[in-house]
């Protein structure tokens, strides 16, 4: 089942035992996902913030995660919920590949010489 909220989308599935997001869970993680609060997704729903709270919970166990913003990181690396305008691209590309180039990390060495000429140019404004 396909469900928006804003600029998201979720995948959920009605079937509680099914260890995926239930639909309720999913808005409430795509409303998190936007930037609302408990209080403010209550609001959105008319429901109480408690009901938020503990909803959320159940979302964050099913991911193993302890906070909003790791659930929403998880819950995108599994493909549950996305980026509206992501999806749409994603859809629209329908078969060419995205590759991610890392950039190389610092050494070691680079490092403490840039900390070295660092020091050196602050001691000559002081000297």
């Amino acid at each position: 089942m396909q469900l928006t909220f804003g600029n998201w989308q979720a995948t959920a599935n009605p079937d509680r035992h099914s260890g995926q997001l239930a639909p309720r869970e999913a808005q409430h993680l795509m409303a998190l996902a936007s930037g609302l609060s408990a209080k403010e997704i209550a609001r959105e729903f008319g429901i109480q913030p408690a009901t938020v709270k503990h909803s959320l919970m159940r979302v964050y166990g099913r991911l193993g995660v302890h906070r909003g913003t790791a659930a929403v990181a998880e819950a995108i690396r599994r493909g549950w919920i996305a980026p509206l305008v992501l999806a749409l691209m994603v859809a629209d590309l329908s078969g060419q590949h995205i590759q991610r180039v890392r950039q190389p990390a610092r050494t070691r060495q680079q490092m403490s010489a840039t900390s070295r000429v660092a020091r050196r140019d602050l001691g000559s404004l002081f000297a």
